[in-house]
């Protein structure tokens, strides 16, 4: 045991480290795995990603995931396998990566892992007064360190909801460190199963920095395809939207939820945003005659109206705004074009201009925040969300 305390005191000294940033979101497409050098910590990181990768989710793995995936009746048994069999599968495709980069574990210092989200129950969605809120990741932490012999940091949602906070979204510590300096009002928006932007304004006025949740950003889409067309997992291109015609009352009746009203910052999940919720609205405005292709296009809008509703409402941001898209939905030119479309002065981007892979943002910022644990200090970030070190370490020995 001694023997790796003393290695992990050795590794926060190291002038970089190597560390293994993963991501799976609520879209279910696939594991993130990006090969990160890390040097210094807080606002001085330097960074570079050496490797990066995602690798699909199969078939099964899938369904095993969607069995238990934001259900109230989930099967506490198929919960307990799962999250020993999801660090095990994660952890197989971890060394069939190092492998084809010829990078052997002994020349990686951390392994970050944000784990697979089951369940994400803040308290305005819950609203159980007994209870504050919760969020669960599964993927066991202490089988990725056995199984690829790297230390491993997990579980990092915890101490965020352990010190006041949702749980969500984590990603403003990673881009207040990554884009904490910008030349104008920047939005980094992430469109992934559930959208979420952080906001830094130009002035680096840490009052108006801040970051949220949106609303849905592919999960009702992604939901409703696999519905419909088997074999589909997503709407590619926008293919099946674009075929059909937005219904104005059912938009209306999607866009009539208390969660639009709340205050930033807020977070959400496919618990509240699901086909159940598209279902209830449908009935609602009597548009059980739409066609899957109306469908898909009204939930299409849904999602970037909600972004440029929520992009709209930023106190105090310039009529010249910057926005960097990173996550699967950066790719659908239906909501793109609406964004582009719907907030004047708005400039379109990916964080590939900042030298940052937009698909590999969040298995980076998950990178960071292991540096941070391990190399850097809570009083880094900002006062508007908790000044933490967030993670949990599991040794592999």
């Amino acid at each position: 045991m001694k023997t790796h305390i003393d290695l992990l005191h050795s590794i926060s000294k190291k002038k970089q480290r190597r560390i293994i940033g993963l991501m799976s979101g609520t879209s279910l497409d696939g594991l993130d795995i990006a090969v990160c050098l890390l040097t210094g910590s807080g606002k001085g990181t330097g960074f570079t990603l050496e490797n990066f990768k995602t690798v699909n989710y199969d078939t099964d793995l899938k369904r095993e995931i969607l069995s238990i995936f934001s259900r109230k009746d989930a099967d506490l048994e198929k919960v307990c396998l799962l999250n020993e069999w999801i660090a095990t599968r994660n952890a197989q495709m971890i060394n069939e990566c190092l492998s084809e980069w010829n990078l052997e574990p002994s020349n990686v210092d951390l392994i970050a892992s944000h784990g697979q989200t089951i369940y994400h129950a803040p308290k305005h969605l819950h609203r159980d007064s007994k209870f504050e809120n919760a969020t669960l990741q599964i993927g066991d932490g202490d089988h990725l360190a056995i199984k690829t012999g790297i230390i491993t940091i997990s579980d990092f949602r915890q101490k965020h909801v352990a010190a006041g906070g949702e749980g969500a979204p984590l990603a403003a510590y990673g881009d207040f460190i990554l884009f904490g300096d910008p030349h104008a009002d920047t939005i980094l928006l992430n469109i992934g199963g559930i959208a979420n932007f952080t906001f830094l304004p130009s002035d680096k006025s840490d009052q108006a920095f801040f970051s949220t949740d949106v609303g849905p950003g592919n999960t009702m889409m992604d939901a409703w395809m696999q519905k419909n067309f088997p074999g589909k997992y997503f709407d590619e291109d926008a293919a099946v939207a674009k075929k059909g015609t937005v219904s104005k009352s059912l938009l209306k009746a999607l866009c009539d939820n208390s969660f639009f009203t709340l205050p930033f910052p807020k977070t959400t999940g496919p618990e509240l945003f699901s086909l159940k919720y598209l279902d209830t609205a449908i009935k609602k405005t009597n548009n059980e005659s739409l066609d899957v292709y109306d469908v898909m296009a009204t939930l299409n809008t849904f999602t970037a109206t909600v972004i440029c509703d929520s992009i709209q409402m930023i106190p105090n941001k310039s009529t010249e705004l910057e926005i960097l898209l990173s996550g699967g939905g950066m790719h659908n030119p239906m909501v793109r074009d609406h964004i582009r479309q719907h907030i004047p002065g708005v400039t379109i981007t990916s964080t590939a201009t900042k030298n940052i892979n937009p698909d590999a943002k969040e298995a980076i910022l998950f990178a960071i925040l292991a540096n941070e644990c391990i190399a850097g200090n809570a009083s880094t970030f900002s006062r508007l969300f908790p000044n933490i070190s967030m993670g949990k370490i599991s040794l592999p020995g």
